[in-house]
């Protein structure tokens, strides 16, 4: 048996016993945690952790739930987008588990949080996870960096065979995020280093067609969000911009819509957008602070505040998430170890509600239902 088979069979029992041993984490949550909830990682090389938060009464959160992943994180930030994600229906949550190239699957039930499954990710270094109805993707960026694909079934993955693609270069690539289009129909793809947009068109068995290779409309794409239009927002870090692009229904090729719509600010990297389709946020990493960005119905954007929001003095400002109930919008603090809340009015305008201290360093992703 070679190494990659011992390794593989290695970790199916890993998962099996996981599964059979996991015991629902505590939760103090009348309302379960299907619902107005914060999702992150710790990223713990020491034993990578799922942690749940919930909002107190004046909007700040605390912490509600915490599981093991069985994995382990890489302690310190893993310059990506979806390192944690909920799926389409909220049943389940994905963890990336960098350092030991796994993924590991909870389910989400109104008493707690339940380990799933933990499986190899199909590769080295997951960093990004997306799903769409069932349809797994992970962004593995070790190695040559590739991306590959999983059925989840009652909260399994199982890998699918010929799943698996490259990305746009053998190495040197430095991806950021992977991720569904609205309709399912396409998984995109942002390479911070070469400045490109992959996208890959989902055949109905779940496996990728052609890559299609798109320069980026500015510098260093990372993090992405698609509107309820299916419009792709993307963020560029140096510039501090983000861009919007469209696909065409029949095929995985983007149309550059808005180039480079600069927001004044510092290294955007970040983007969450609200459910309505109507306002993109960026998180500013070099400023501290929130951008707010108006999306029209044809997706084309423009800034609507260069300073929507602030973290605090220096704190940094990575990922973002917003509610279901497009009200809140929460951001990763990174260098003060905290999760920002904020109100987002009718108008896209964010008003602070708190933060919850005490992340543990290098803590990854963000989700919110």
């Amino acid at each position: 048996m070679n190494f990659q088979s011992r390794r593989r069979v290695a970790f199916q029992i890993a998962a099996l016993v996981a599964a059979i041993t996991a015991l629902p984490a505590w939760a103090h949550d009348e309302d379960g945690l299907r619902a107005g909830k914060v999702f992150t990682s710790s990223n713990s090389p020491g034993g990578n952790e799922l942690l749940v938060f919930a909002p107190q009464a004046g909007g700040a959160l605390s912490l509600v739930a915490r599981a093991a992943t069985q994995g382990q994180g890489t302690g310190a930030g893993l310059g990506s987008q979806g390192a944690v994600t909920l799926s389409s229906d909220g049943r389940h949550a994905f963890v990336v588990n960098a350092l030991s190239h796994t993924v590991s699957t909870f389910a989400i039930r109104d008493g707690g949080i339940t380990l799933s499954s933990v499986v190899d990710s199909g590769g080295l270094q997951p960093i990004s996870v997306t799903e769409h109805e069932g349809l797994v993707y992970v962004l593995n960026a070790g190695g040559a960096g590739n991306v590959a694909g999983f059925r989840m079934q009652q909260g399994r993955l199982t890998l699918i065979a010929g799943s698996s693609r490259g990305l746009s270069a053998a190495s040197g690539t430095a991806p950021a995020q992977v991720g569904f289009g609205a309709d399912g129909d396409v998984i995109v793809v942002t390479e911070k280093a070469t400045n490109r947009i992959l996208s890959y068109p989902v055949r109905r068995d779940g496996t990728l067609g052609a890559m299609v290779v798109t320069a980026s409309s500015g510098a260093t794409p990372f993090g992405f969000a698609f509107d309820r239009r299916d419009h792709l927002i993307v963020s560029e870090a140096p510039g501090s911009a983000a861009s919007s692009y469209r696909f065409d229904e029949r095929s995985a090729v983007p149309t550059l819509i808005s180039a480079s719509v600069p927001n004044t600010q510092g290294a955007a990297c970040w983007v969450a957008v609200t459910p309505n389709g109507r306002y993109a946020y960026t998180g500013n990493a070099a400023t501290s602070n929130v951008s707010s960005y108006r999306i029209n119905r044809a997706g084309r954007i423009e800034l609507a505040s260069a300073v929507a929001g602030v973290t605090g003095p220096n704190a940094g400002t990575t990922d973002l998430a917003v509610s279901t109930d497009g009200r809140r919008l929460f951001a990763v603090a990174p260098r003060s170890l905290q999760i920002v809340a904020f109100r987002i009015g009718a108008d896209g305008s964010l008003a602070s509600l708190g933060a919850v201290s005490g992340l543990p360093a290098g803590f990854a992703g963000l989700a919110a239902n």
